[in-house]
Formats: structure tokens, sequence, C-alpha cells
């Protein structure tokens, strides 16, 4: 799960630790977005439905390869070789789903094709054959998009102040507590964030991605909030069917596990783009909304950045242009590192030791003393 490491010579590893935890720059940046933007080659804004469908399918085979050789020959296995076949199933299925789920999350953005039509319909069937409420989960994410890192208004991974969280976290704040923690937020955290809006913002009522009446949504979205229930039914109705026919276990193996392998991505990759002792969130006397767009973190996990499509490893410029496609994102991100200078956020630590190490250090967010008032809050971890 996530290589790209750097060479472990012990000096340089120390001075790349601290390289990559110094502080972003968190006053007004000396550039504006249209400057970025012309740092950009114009062909890398230009959607093609081609190139995009591509994607879709070579995914999608892909997957569909790996369904056919797990119910084709693993029940041929002995049981020890069986199960390490399963597992081996599992996992790689569920990375290959990831980067289907990639190309929906494309489509709420508008960045597959220039047709909204199109991106939707593409989108609400990949997302839908996910158990994700395209429309619903469309619109909460651009809200985050348009409010990243602000802590009045973000919506997803909204850290706490420390007056805020809860008593329980003393007692999590050590080695056995921070695992069940991490195993806890990536098995459950994403269909609690759906259901009970679990690590997003405050309303002041329930919010659900399910309601189409909850106070996530506005009255001229509502109707698409059904549409996105609609879809989870008919993808849930498909899988009841399928279990009769095939049984509970069959649909749990081939599809069920593989799921929660995509859940469990779809859970860290957003966590580490937002939880670094580097970037800085803000309240809402100093938040606007560039400097949020560049509190988020490039991470690197090795061969993985391929197979999702970039997600990974080109979020600065994702969050800056967020309707460009995925496969121009790389070709924008080294154009434009030169003028972002160090506003730019990039982190190689190996992905289990970034996991571990934000889950030590990342417990709330507070001002500085010297900061009292200047609306800029950090990563902290004494309680």
């Amino acid at each position: 799960m996530g290589a790209g490491g750097r060479m472990s010579v012990p000096p340089a590893s120390k001075n790349s630790d601290r390289h990559v935890l110094r502080r972003m720059p968190h006053s007004k940046p000396p550039f504006t977005l249209g400057q970025i933007k012309k740092a950009i080659p114009p062909h890398c804004f230009n959607r093609s439905i081609l190139r995009s469908f591509s994607y879709v399918v070579y995914d999608l085979l892909i997957a569909s390869l790996f369904y056919y050789l797990a119910t084709t020959y693993i029940h041929h296995l002995p049981p020890p070789l069986s199960a390490l076949a399963w597992t081996l199933y599992w996992i790689c299925q569920g990375c290959v789903l990831t980067g289907v789920w990639v190309v929906a999350h494309e489509c709420g953005h508008h960045a597959f094709s220039d047709y909204q039509w199109l991106d939707d319909t593409v989108g609400l069937v990949l997302h839908s054959a996910l158990l994700v409420p395209y429309f619903s989960w469309k619109y909460s994410h651009r809200r985050h998009h348009s409010n990243t890192a602000s802590l009045d208004r973000d919506e997803v991974f909204v850290p706490k102040l420390k007056s805020k969280i809860g008593w329980y976290a003393k007692y999590l704040n050590n080695p056995p507590g921070r695992i069940l923690t991490v195993l806890l937020t990536l098995i459950i955290g994403w269909p609690l964030y759906l259901m009970f809006n679990v690590s997003g913002r405050d309303y002041d009522r329930f919010a659900c991605h399910y309601d189409p009446y909850g106070p996530i949504y506005s009255d001229r979205e509502r109707l698409q909030i059904f549409l996105s229930d609609a879809g989870l039914i008919a993808a849930t109705y498909g899988l009841y069917h399928l279990a009769t026919l095939k049984g509970l276990y069959w649909v749990l193996c081939v599809y069920g596990v593989p799921l929660l392998i995509v859940n469990g991505f779809l859970v860290l990759i957003t966590w580490l783009q937002h939880t670094h002792p580097a970037l800085p969130h803000y309240d809402s006397s100093e938040w606007d909304w560039l400097r949020g767009a560049l509190s988020t973190m490039d991470r690197d996990y090795g061969i993985l950045n391929r197979v999702f499509h970039n997600i990974t490893d080109t979020h600065v410029a994702h969050h800056l242009f967020s309707t460009m496609p995925h496969y121009h994102a790389m070709e924008a991100t080294k154009a434009i590192k030169p003028i972002l200078g160090e506003y730019y956020q990039s982190d190689g630590t190996p992905v289990l030791k970034a996991i571990w190490r934000e889950a030590k250090e990342c417990i709330y967010v507070e001002a500085d003393e010297s900061e009292q008032g200047k609306g800029v809050f950090w990563y902290k971890n004494k309680l």
C-alpha cells in the first residue's frame, strides 16, 4: 500500500522529515489564480470523451479479468492457497475499483466531458454500482472544494479545536488507541460520514447524505438527491437478486470485501490529503478560497498512483482546477510548482508511516500563542 519512500540514509532521512513537517506559508500568496492558470499549457484543460471513456473501459476490463480468474479458478485450489488467492483478489479488485470510483468522482466535477448530462449519467451509474449516492456526494464534495481548510464551512475531515475534542481522546492517545481509531476510520468511516455526517461540518440539525430534505442540500438540489437514492435502491436490489441466485457468501467474496477496500482507500486518500502537521486551517477571519485550496497535500502511493489515476499525487492541482481531467493533472502539477514555490505541499513519506505519524501528531488544531486572534490554526497532539 504505499511505496514511494525515500532512500534510507539516516542523516538525509532526518533532514527530509524536517522538511516535509515544516509549516507551509499561511500569508496571502504573492500570486493569483490567474497567474497559476497561465503557467499551465492550455491543452491541459481540454476534456476528451474518447480518452475519458478509455479509462472506464480499461478499469472495467481489468476488474472483469480479476472477477473471471477468481470465480473460475480459486475454488479449484486447496484451502491454504485458496485463502491466499481470495486475499490477493480482494486487494487487487479493491484497488482497481478505487480507480473506477475516481473516474466517477471526475464526473461529479464535470471533468469527464464537455457535456454535463453525460458526466452525470456516467457518474450516477458508476457510483451507484459502488453504493455511492452520486448527486448527494457530488454536492457536498463541491462545497468541500469551495471551503477547503475552513474550520467553519469545510465539509469533510474538519479538525476539532482542543476545547471540542471528546473526553475519550486522552484514552485513545496511545499506540493501541491509535490503531483502533485508524482501523475503525478506514472500515466504517465512509458509511458513517454518509449516514451521520461524522467528521463533517456542524449543521443546526441532523445531516445525512441520503436525506433530500437535509441541511446539506438546497431546494434546487433535492430532486437529484432522490435520483441518487433511486440509484442505490436499484444497485441494492441487483445485489439482493444476485445473492438469491449465487448466495450471500459468494456476493460478499466477489463484491463485498473489495467494496470495503474501496471505501477504506477513499477515506485514507482524503484523510492524508487534508491532514498533515504542515497544513494550516483557518477560521472565518482569515480564510480565503486560494489559501484554502492550497492547504492540501500531494502524497505518493507508488504504483497505486497510476491505478488511482493520480488523484493521490496531483491533489493540489485538482483543488485549484477541479474541472481539469485527471490525465492532464500530472503535467499541470509540474507546470505550477515553480509558481507556487513553498505554497506547494508534497510528502513522499511511505503511506503506513504517514498514517501512524498523522494519527499521532494531528489530534486537534489550535492557534499558536503568537497567532492568537489571527485565525490560523495548526495540528497539535498534546492533551
